[in-house]
């Protein structure tokens, strides 16, 4: 990976402000603070439940960060929010975790993941209920920048934005990462324009659990594995072609599992794509807008409500949060609005389980954002101040 493209994936620098220079206090002993909730596991892949599942007391909060850059974390940052007013107090942090800029967890709730988004690049493993750091393990790639846990706990899939490359591990009964299973190159077809190679962003398991589908900025391509769940193989099944230039960066699929929804970075588009459980293969549809002003903005990342009524649209640039009707059994977005996401460069979104809250981290101001989500109207309202937090580009609320 050139330097060129590191520098355009973390858009950091001298864009973290002053509220990005402000850290967490860190755990004297790395235990949890006293009272802090125990954790537990999102109920789906793509969004949260109705809002009726929604949980009382305060819930846990995990912010991803890079620790590599000026005014950056010093490692995962811990924060507990109050489901009902949305209110974030910070608790620690989890050090010892090199660049963390993605986070995920595990199913049974018992083990958060990072990615340590760095040349030689691996992935970490925290236990959760002392909050001891268990180990890395590299990718086989650089530059990681997602990674999700496959639904039967037994897998954790990456994907290197540098090398262009996804990998998976096997997780340890211990939640550990343990060996690496596969590693996959993009190395078909050619880069799009502008593009000096694959650039992997998203490893996501779709729906029916069988396959797992790898977004490529570099290629615009999204490729559908299917995984071999006693191995821990992978065998690519289909392809889909984005418009040259579109950028593809994340998808997020409808609860009903038969629609997925793609964020395009470089183009500032949505698509609504068509997906095959039985196949595995992805229809890409025609480019839709965001809703953005005029000048430069790059489409982050989607969350669809629990109850697939709704979508949301992170778009860095034009600073704002757009908002979808998703109709006809998820087959088709209707933009609504947009409203500003209250912070600077909003790199990821996250919807609190039972969907009342929703959560964006905002890279270049250095903070967090909250929103109170209405359950009828999928209205947009923000909820207090925003929590600083040192180059926040991952916010997961448990």
């Amino acid at each position: 990976m050139n330097r060129a493209d590191l520098s355009r994936r973390r858009f950091v620098g001298a864009f973290a402000g002053t509220a990005a220079g402000m850290t967490l206090p860190a755990c004297d002993d790395g235990s949890p603070p006293s009272g802090a909730p125990t954790p537990f596991a999102p109920a789906t892949v793509t969004g949260p439940p109705s809002p009726s599942g929604t949980p009382t007391g305060p819930r846990p909060l995990y912010l991803g960060t890079y620790t590599s850059v000026d005014g950056g974390g010093e490692g995962i940052g811990l924060a507990v929010y109050d489901p009902a007013s949305g209110r974030i107090t910070g608790s620690g942090t989890i050090g010892d975790v090199a660049d963390p800029s993605y986070l995920a967890v595990h199913p049974d709730g018992r083990t958060l993941y990072a990615v340590n988004e760095r040349e030689d690049g691996a992935v970490t493993a925290v236990r959760l209920s002392d909050r001891k750091v268990l180990g890395s393990a590299g990718t086989g790639g650089s530059s990681p920048c997602h990674l999700s846990v496959h639904p039967g706990g037994r897998y954790l899939l990456s994907a290197d934005y540098g090398s262009g490359t996804v990998a998976v591990h096997r997780i340890e009964e211990s939640g550990a990462v343990g060996e690496r299973t596969a590693l996959v190159t993009h190395s078909e077809p050619a880069p799009g324009p502008g593009q000096q190679g694959p650039h992997a962003h998203q490893f996501v398991t779709a729906p029916d659990g069988g396959h797992v589908l790898a977004v490529d900025l570099g290629t615009d391509t999204v490729y559908t594995y299917r995984l071999d769940e006693r191995a821990g193989t992978l065998t690519e099944v289909a392809r889909a072609s984005a418009r040259p230039g579109a950028g593809p960066r994340h998808l997020t699929f409808h609860p009903g599992g038969r629609f997925a929804y793609l964020a395009n970075e470089l183009d500032n588009s949505v698509t609504v794509c068509a997906y095959e459980p039985g196949s595995g293969r992805l229809r890409i549809g025609e480019a839709q807008p965001t809703g953005t002003r005029s000048g430069t903005s790059y489409p982050a990342q989607f969350v669809v409500t629990g109850d697939g009524r709704y979508a949301y649209l992170a778009n860095r640039g034009d600073n704002s949060l757009t908002r979808y009707a998703v109709e006809a059994d998820g087959a088709r977005l209707r933009l609504l609005d947009t409203v500003p996401v209250g912070g600077d460069f909003p790199r990821h979104i996250a919807l609190s389980p039972g969907g009342g809250l929703l959560f964006a981290a905002n890279q270049r101001s250095g903070d967090v954002t909250v929103f109170h989500v209405d359950a009828d109207s999928g209205e947009l309202r923000p909820a207090g101040e925003p929590f600083a937090s040192p180059v926040a580009v991952c916010a997961l609320p448990l």
